[in-house]
């Protein structure tokens, strides 16, 4: 992975160039090609005099783009962007420096400053709250990981010959009034540069520093009940003294040269500044809270417990589970915790707390969960292991409302008839307790040493009928039916929806390109088409291995290594915030991102095909040329915008 691990600010990041490319020119005053310097940018270049449009190139792309180091600069245009409520609609910024101005070896800093959005009625979208700004970071360089920036303003180093991008998400509440909202994106050259004065104080400046601070608290501390002549000389010496610090050197950097602050330089923002300028619709669908179509991703407990040194069932353990399901929820997916035992059995656990906890109610009666797993055997390990276990589980979970969203996931691709077997005892057991209970089954293939048909093919379809009644959720990969979409029927008629039973699909290894799928380096279509394929086959629900599941790793801040043997990014779909700063919250991906995007495009067809009908969904996708099938869909953002325009001109109230 292309990043520096551990501490220090993700703005302050200089990511390696993409292996085998060259990253350009370096020298004091470069140029980028193409664009002739004027003479008064020759030599000492000063930023807060100079036009930033003359140092910076400046435009915006859609969430679908991969912009990596090497894209060149195109127009910079307005974005317009439509958002439902309860959506998350997000677009880059990218610069690519025109010219160095530093002489520190990168190109220079940019100040990137993100308004609020306003409508004319004075509804807000405020920055740090509903809005917000995350560098993109290559990994094995590809951009991937999206590190959190400050707000509403933040720094960015750029590097000389290659272009950086800022992703910037509106997450549109619920209750949000609807209408057109305006707003800019605002890009300033700054004399900042990437080590500040501050980062790299002395001791002995530090505790000049805190001295300086504590004897003004002193001072005005002991104001209570005093005159009020004592109280004014206390507060104007307190002032000369916050004053004092504020001009020591440890701020200059925040200082131009005439003594006024860079960031509050309304004058200097507004004259020299690029103004990228955003119009959001939104409009009155609401996305539902709870997903139509339940995505469940596999979080590898184990990998939990090494990277962050935690021991099974402490505490601390607890407490990082629940910290990756709460942050997991906001993507739409349903998360579930997994570790896997011979022959690909499965532990799999949405809550990790017994059924009778508190707890227990609170994870899976949150709306945003679409569905959860039930262990088959307890996910924490006990001296006291009851033989009863799974019947008092049962028994208490069957009497919650929230019940109709349980399943198990006991067996992970079973090969032979001695686990499709053991798959069918466990199935019987759970059935014993919970006659109505669903049991998951993933698949490829059926058993290889007792073929259930002539060719492969057959036999994967006749699982069904070897499985029943011993699986309710058919889980099959949709690397079987390669670019066989009419498959699909044949699967499909050997189901019994009337019995309760479903056909759900996954990706993994495979499918590979050009089929959709979450691999590292695929188009950004690519990875958002996964969810327009399982609407288009009419699948019902989705899993994902893994979400997690990198190389093994002692330390939070290790570098992250993906599995040998896997292309690359499958089964890791966000990072260790460790990684890239001193922040413990995950860092998702891209994919991730477009995973959120693909589900909330379900949303938008389901509510076209319940006003129109499906074949009419069906028709909207072929219509706009956004998907076709599982090699023939959309390369360019501009199809996903025209369907989405289309639900919102023929649906809005």
């Amino acid at each position: 992975m292309d990043t520096s691990a551990g501490g220090g600010s993700p703005q302050d990041m200089v990511v390696p160039p993409v292996e085998g490319v060259a990253g350009g020119g370096t020298a004091y005053g470069w140029m980028e090609g193409g664009v002739e310097a004027s003479t008064s940018l020759r030599g000492s270049i000063d930023p807060l005099v100079v036009p930033t449009s003359d140092l910076v190139h400046t435009w915006c792309m859609p969430s679908t783009a991969n912009v990596g180091p090497q894209d060149m600069p195109r127009r910079l245009e307005p974005m317009n962007l439509l958002a439902a409520r309860n959506e998350r609609e997000s677009f880059q910024v990218a610069l690519r420096p025109k010219v160095s101005w530093s002489s520190l070896g990168n190109a220079g800093v940019v100040q990137v400053q993100c308004t609020d959005l306003s409508s004319a009625s004075g509804a807000r979208l405020v920055v740090g709250q509903s809005i917000t700004m995350r560098k993109v970071v290559t990994v094995l360089g590809v951009p991937d990981a999206l590190v959190p920036l400050d707000h509403p303003t933040s720094q960015i180093s750029l590097v000389p010959g290659e272009t950086s991008a800022v992703w910037i998400s509106i997450n549109v509440p619920a209750e949000q009034p609807t209408g057109q909202y305006e707003g800019e994106v605002i890009v300033t050259a700054t004399k900042n540069e990437a080590t500040s004065p501050s980062q790299s104080m002395s001791r002995a400046e530090k505790h000049q520093l805190f001295t300086e601070l504590r004897d003004c608290l002193d001072t005005v501390e002991p104001i209570d009940g005093k005159p009020l002549e004592e109280v004014v000389e206390r507060v104007k010496s307190a002032t000369t003294s916050l004053r004092r610090v504020l001009l020591s050197p440890s701020f200059s950097e925040f200082f131009s040269d005439n003594g006024s602050v860079d960031i509050m330089d309304e004058d200097a923002v507004s004259n020299l500044s690029i103004r990228v300028k955003l119009n959001l619709t939104v409009w009155d669908f609401v996305i539902p809270a709870t997903p139509s179509l339940p995505a469940v991703f596999g979080i590898s407990d184990t990998v939990i417990e090494d990277r962050f040194g935690v021991e099974h069932g402490s505490k601390e353990w607890f407490e990082a589970l629940d910290r990756h399901f709460e942050w997991l929820l906001q993507f739409r997916i349903s998360p579930y915790f997994c570790r896997w035992g011979e022959s690909m059995r499965v532990l799999a656990y949405t809550c990790p707390w017994p059924a009778d906890h508190p707890k227990s109610d609170e994870y899976l009666s949150d709306p945003r969960l679409a569905a959860y797993a039930v262990p088959y055997s307890q996910a924490v390990s006990s001296n006291h292991v009851a033989k009863d276990y799974l019947q008092k589980e049962v028994e208490v979970l069957r009497t919650k409302s929230h019940w109709k969203k349980a399943y198990f996931y006991l067996w992970d691709e079973p090969l032979n008839m001695e686990q499709y077997n053991s798959v069918r005892n466990l199935a019987s057991e759970v059935h014993t307790y919970a006659p109505d209970a669903r049991i998951l089954t993933t698949y490829y293939c059926g058993p290889n040493d007792a073929p259930l048909a002539p060719t492969p093919f057959e036999a994967f379809v006749k699982v069904p009928k070897f499985l029943r009644p011993h699986t309710q959720i058919y889980c099959t990969s949709e690397w079987v039916l390669g670019n066989r979409e009419d498959l699909v029927k044949d699967i499909i008629s050997e189901l019994q929806p009337e019995n309760g039973e479903e056909w759900w699909t996954y990706v993994c290894m495979g499918p590979s390109d050009p089929h959709p799928n979450w691999h590292l380096g695929m188009r950004g279509t690519q990875h958002r088409a996964v969810m327009w394929r399982v609407w288009k086959e009419g699948g019902t629900g989705f899993l994902y291995w893994g979400a997690n599941c990198y190389e093994k790793a002692s330390t939070p801040s290790a570098e992250i290594r993906f599995r040998r043997g896997l292309p690359p990014g499958d089964g890791v779909l966000y990072y260790p915030g460790e990684v890239f700063s001193s922040s413990n919250d995950p860092v998702a991906s891209l994919r991730l991102e477009r995973i959120l995007s693909g589900l909330q495009d379900i949303e938008y067809l389901k509510l076209y095909a319940s006003r129109f009908g499906r074949d009419e969904g069906l028709a909207l996708l072929e219509k706009t040329g956004m998907y076709l099938g599982p090699e023939r869909y959309t390369a360019e953002h501009m199809p996903i915008d025209m369907m989405r325009g289309e639900i919102y001109n023929t649906c809005r109230l």
